[in-house]
């Protein structure tokens, strides 16, 4: 059997987050090595890059679930879409099963468990990248947001139901555990998934417990866009740097009083509900907003070191790879998966209680951050893949797959 055609399965067609970076990024590259490549997505808005390489997309413009001002159809969407499930069964039924592989990304959004059977028991084989936890936890974090802990509780045993973790409302956890008993239910997954991609070592040590013996677990780490960018002389800035958004879980306001304490220059890029507690904690703090790619690049080139407080269990931390492989020291907790790629002592610092950010950050003087940009651009070649390595691995895998 050979693979003529890949059905990329995503909620929208446009770089919006880590997901769809990584979902948009591996379709143009699949299509550059010649294969039909199409992109089937509930919600508008189409990332020109798809367009240009020669990707079919098919977007049934919906309006996403959050955002639909029919409140209640958008509760119900986002736990049973059927219209995304009409639809992608009838594109599955019209390709050829020896010849096409159904690839997605995620369902906790516009997708909903609805298109579980399709994954599991439709037309066409298929593989399942997973970005977070939301086949096993309701929230997708195993995160406690008003405790700002990890946590540790049976996806859907007592504790779990009787606990409010969410990072909103009660009322909102009820409705993720009304969306994830469907999911085990009639949406058939995790436990019916055949073909599971992993993105780290920290991601399947979590989520290994909640999936199927039978399931086959591939490890393919995100691409990483590294360019040809000479090192960034991190010895030569000042500047402490946090890039993503400013929400509890991912520690942007521990950075702002650690930065505080510390006493050194802190620059946020990114936006969040956490934005007026990061100004009161520090006042003289930089924050930007959401900014292009090239953008991002601009403040990395400024930086001593990236900041990656993240106090859940990322699954990659892709912008601290994105650091490292241009010579930027990180500085992360010992819990995420952006550890993996943190040698510390040599390429960034790893500290393994939040309490010891501080510290951290009074260990990165001058001389210490050349040393570990020196040695972080030295190892450049091993953070995550290239896009044309990450495509190559895709495609061993969408083989084993069809086999």
């Amino acid at each position: 059997m050979t693979l003529r055609t890949v059905i990329v399965v995503a909620d929208s067609a446009q770089i919006d987050g880590g997901l769809g970076k990584v979902a948009v990024t591996s379709a143009i590259a699949l299509a550059d090595r010649g294969l039909d490549v199409i992109y089937f997505c509930p919600v508008p808005g189409v990332d020109p890059g798809l367009v240009q390489a020669g990707v079919q997309v098919i977007c049934l413009d919906q309006v996403s679930p959050s955002a639909d001002p029919n409140r209640i159809r958008g509760l119900w969407r986002g736990i049973w879409n059927s219209a995304v499930a009409e639809a992608l069964r009838a594109l599955c039924a019209d390709h050829d099963p020896k010849t096409t592989v159904v690839h997605c990304h995620g369902y906790s959004k516009a997708l909903s468990p609805a298109i579980g059977p399709i994954l599991t028991n439709g037309p066409l084989r298929s593989v399942y990248t997973m970005h977070e936890f939301f086949l096993a936890c309701p929230n997708g974090g195993f995160f406690d947001f008003p405790r700002g802990q990890i946590c540790t509780r049976k996806p859907l045993g007592l504790s779990c139901l009787t606990t409010n973790c969410d990072s909103r409302h009660v009322a909102h956890k009820v409705w993720r555990v009304a969306r994830q008993g469907v999911l085990h239910g009639p949406g058939r997954m995790p436990k019916k998934l055949r073909h599971v991609i992993t993105i780290s070592d920290t991601q399947r040590n979590v989520m290994s417990p909640h999936l199927s013996p039978m399931t086959v677990m591939h490890h393919v780490p995100n691409p990483v866009d590294l360019g040809d960018e000479p090192r960034v002389r991190a010895e030569d800035n000042d500047l402490f740097v946090f890039v993503g958004r400013l929400e509890p879980d991912k520690g942007a306001l521990d950075f702002a009083l650690a930065a505080k304490e510390a006493d050194v220059p802190a620059v946020f890029v990114g936006a969040g509900r956490q934005e007026a507690a990061i100004r009161a904690a520090l006042p003289e703090a930089t924050i930007t907003g959401w900014l292009a790619p090239t953008e991002v690049a601009a403040w990395l080139a400024k930086a001593r070191a990236l900041v990656f407080p993240s106090l859940w269990q990322e699954t990659f931390g892709l912008v601290a790879y994105e650091a490292l492989g241009r010579g930027v020291p990180v500085i992360t907790g010992g819990w995420n998966a952006a550890r993996e790629g943190v040698e510390t002592g040599v390429n960034g610092l790893i500290y393994d209680d939040p309490a010891e950010l501080v510290a951290a950050i009074g260990q990165m003087d001058a001389g210490t951050a050349g040393r570990m940009s020196q040695a972080a651009f030295e190892r450049r070649g091993g953070y995550g893949l290239t896009r044309e390595a990450h495509a190559a691995r895709l495609v061993e895998v969408y083989a084993a797959v069809l086999q």
